[in-house]
């Protein structure tokens, strides 16, 4: 099959539609079965497999066989196709900045309430915690602005978010959070 695969690519590079197709039949089955362990997905690694061979058909012309056989290459075409994927469609966590004038700010018992729970904190966490949520800058500007690492501020911001929402729990304040719909078991 080695010599088959050889042939297929050459011709594949020069653009026959029927090498192409024999590269999609022998390999797009242990594709798909590869993609699927990375993504978990049966639909999404269809996806992706069938972007890899579409991607295939101007990419094969980069392929060239140096000691590396054409399922490795395709292999990692594949890995990349899907490790894209995923970064693609993970969620992006954004920090939403509280605006003073809007209605939590003006509700007097809720404001004395997270008051009194930042006050708990010790002060860097608070001190963290306030440059974040509520003046909004980034964790390398606190880093600069406190002469800290950013590893550091991230430790206190973790730490100051966690010790701020059990202080809430405990004064029976918490805020409401809308839960991302969980994906059905297949």
């Amino acid at each position: 099959m080695l010599a088959r695969t050889r042939l297929a690519v050459a011709r594949a590079k020069v653009g026959d539609p029927q090498a192409l197709h024999f590269l999609y039949v022998s390999y797009s089955n242990n594709v798909y079965g590869y993609v699927r362990s990375i993504l978990g997905d049966e639909h999404e690694a269809e996806d992706v497999t069938q972007q890899l061979f579409a991607k295939l058909i101007t990419a094969i012309a980069k392929y060239d066989d140096r000691g590396v056989p054409f399922f490795a290459w395709l292999l990692r075409m594949a890995r990349n196709l899907a490790i894209d994927y995923l970064r693609a469609s993970r969620t992006t966590p954004v920090e939403t900045v509280l605006d003073p004038d809007a209605s939590v700010w003006s509700d007097p018992d809720r404001s004395a309430t997270v008051r009194e729970a930042l006050a708990t904190l010790p002060c860097e966490q608070r001190e963290v915690v306030i440059l974040r949520h509520v003046i909004g800058l980034s964790p390398g500007e606190i880093a600069q602005r406190m002469h800290r690492s950013e590893g550091s501020i991230h430790g206190l911001h973790h730490r100051g978010r966690r010790a701020l929402r059990d202080e809430l729990i405990r004064l029976d304040s918490t805020p409401f959070t809308l839960r991302r719909p969980q994906r059905a078991a297949a």
